[in-house]
C-alpha cells in the first residue's frame, strides 16, 4: 500500500516563501518581521469608518501622513476627529504633501492648528529648487497608538467614498496592521516627517514598545525615496516579477512602467508565468497618463499579458499578487513616479491568506472590467496611436 504524504505540498509551499523571503531580503537588504495581522478594507464605506474609529479610540498618539486631502465632506470629519483628539491631550501629527494636498480647505488647517495638531507640509513649493518641486511624498500612512497602522492608495477626499457603485465612489484598497511592521509605517512617516521638524521622537510620549505578534503575516516594509538613483520600489518590483513561477496579477492606477519593468513583465509571460493586469477604464482621472501607458499594449499582448479596463469608475487602488503566496501592497503604482520620483511606502506580505481574499477580490473586478483584444487594440485609430506617441519621451516623468 501507498502511503500519500498530505504535508508535502504545505511544506513545498512553506520552502517557496521561505526563498521569496530570502530572496527580497537579500536584494533589498530590509529583513521581514513575523506575526503580523493585516485586515484588507475595501472601498470608502470600509475604509473611512475604520481609520476615523481609530483616530476615536487614541488614547496617546496620532500620526498622519498623505498626499491627497482635498476638500469635502470626510476632510471635514477627519480635521473634526483630529482636532478632538488633539484637545483631548493625545499628541497629533499630520504631514501633509505641499503638492498633493494644496487644495485643502485652509481653514481646516486653522481649525486643527489651533486645537493642537502639529501640522506639517512636506516640501512646500516656494522654498524648493525647480529641480525638486517634482519630488513628492506620495505616501499614505496613518499609525494610532504605535500599534495599529494603515497604509494603502486612499487619499482624504470626497472621491474615495461610497462603495464604487457609480463613477463618482473610487475603487481602491486599503491595509490595517497590526503587528511589528507597525514600527516600519512608523519609520516611513518620521523619515518625512523629520525632512519639517527636528525632534525624532519625545521621551515623555514615544514609547517604542515591543510590537505583540497577532497574525501569521511575515512583512517587508519597503521604502521608495524620491532621490537620483535607483529606487528600492523598482528593485522590489523587479525582483517579484523574476521570481514569479506561476501567476503574477497586477492592479494599479497608474501604469507607465519603464523600459526594464516591460522585459520583465514579458520574460515572465514568456516563460508561462499568467500576467494579469487589471487598470483604470473610462473613468480615468489623468488621460495623458493612460495614453502613456497605452502605447506599450500591442508589445505586452504580443507576449501574453492579458489586460483588463475597469468599467464603474475611477480604479485606484495598488496591489500585485505573485503565486498566490506574496502580496505587494501599499502607495506605489506601476509607474516612473513610484519607482523614481516620489516617496513611497510599500508592504511585502507573505501570507497565502491574505493573498487569496486580493485573488478574490481581483476576480470580482474583472467581472466588471473589459478585457483588451490583442486583434482589436492592433486596429486601433491613427489618432489614437499618434496620441500614444506623443506621451512617448514624458514617460519616465509619470
Amino acid at each position: 500500500m501507498t502511503t500519500i504524504d498530505m504535508s508535502r505540498p504545505q511544506r513545498a509551499s512553506e520552502d517557496r516563501a521561505d526563498e521569496i523571503r530570502r530572496t527580497l531580503e537579500g536584494v533589498i537588504g530590509v529583513p521581514a518581521t513575523e506575526g503580523n495581522l493585516v485586515d484588507v478594507l475595501v472601498n470608502g464605506d470600509q475604509i473611512f469608518p475604520a481609520m476615523l474609529d481609530a483616530i476615536g479610540e487614541a488614547r496617546r498618539t496620532i500620526d498622519l501622513l498623505t498626499f491627497v486631502y482635498w476638500r469635502g465632506g470626510i476632510g471635514t470629519k477627519f480635521a473634526e476627529a483630529l482636532s478632538d483628539k488633539a484637545g483631548s491631550g493625545v499628541r497629533v501629527r499630520v504631514l501633509l504633501d505641499a503638492w498633493g494636498a494644496s487644495s485643502i480647505d485652509p481653514g481646516l488647517v486653522s481649525e486643527m492648528e489651533d486645537a493642537g495638531v502639529r501640522v506639517r507640509w512636506f516640501r512646500p513649493l516656494h522654498r524648493l529648487q525647480p529641480t525638486k518641486v517634482n519630488h513628492r511624498t506620495h505616501r499614505k500612512v496613518m499609525i494610532v497608538d504605535e500599534e495599529t497602522g494603515f497604509t494603502g492608495g486612499v487619499g482624504i477626499a470626497d472621491e474615495w467614498k461610497g462603495d464604487a457603485r457609480s463613477e463618482d465612489e473610487w475603487r481602491d484598497t486599503h491595509f490595517r496592521v497590526r503587528g511589528p511592521a507597525v514600527d516600519g509605517l512608523r519609520a516611513a512617516f518620521l523619515d518625512n516627517w523629520l525632512e519639517t521638524d527636528p525632534e525624532v521622537f519625545d521621551a515623555s510620549i514615544d514609547r517604542f514598545p515591543d510590537q505583540p505578534q497577532p497574525g501569521g503575516a511575515v512583512i517587508q516594509c519597503v521604502r521608495g525615496a524620491s532621490e537620483v538613483g535607483w529606487s528600492d520600489i523598482s528593485t522590489l518590483l523587479l525582483a517579484l516579477l523574476q521570481l514569479a513561477k506561476d501567476r503574477i496579477r497586477i492592479t494599479t492606477a497608474y501604469f507607465v512602467p519603464d523600459d526594464e519593468l516591460i522585459g520583465q513583465l514579458s520574460a515572465a509571460s514568456d516563460r508561462g508565468v499568467k500576467v494579469e493586469i487589471l487598470l483604470p477604464g473610462p473613468h480615468g482621472d489623468k488621460r495623458f497618463v493612460q495614453l502613456a501607458g497605452q502605447a506599450i499594449y500591442e508589445q505586452l499582448l504580443e507576449h501574453g499579458v492579458r489586460i483588463w479596463h475597469y468599467q464603474p469608475t475611477m480604479l485606484h487602488a495598488k496591489i500585485m499578487t505573485v503565486d498566490g503566496l506574496v502580496a505587494n501592497v501599499g502607495s506605489a503604482n506601476f509607474n516612473a513616479r513610484s519607482t523614481e520620483l516620489d516617496e513611497e511606502i510599500n508592504l511585502v506580505a507573505l501570507d497565502p491568506d491574505l493573498v487569496r481574499q486580493l485573488d478574490r477580490q481581483f476576480d470580482v473586478d474583472l467581472e466588471r472590467s473589459e478585457e483588451i483584444q490583442p486583434g482589436r487594440w492592433e486596429d486601433r485609430s491613427v489618432g489614437r496611436r499618434v496620441l500614444e506617441g506623443i506621451t512617448r519621451p514624458l514617460r519616465h516623468k509619470m
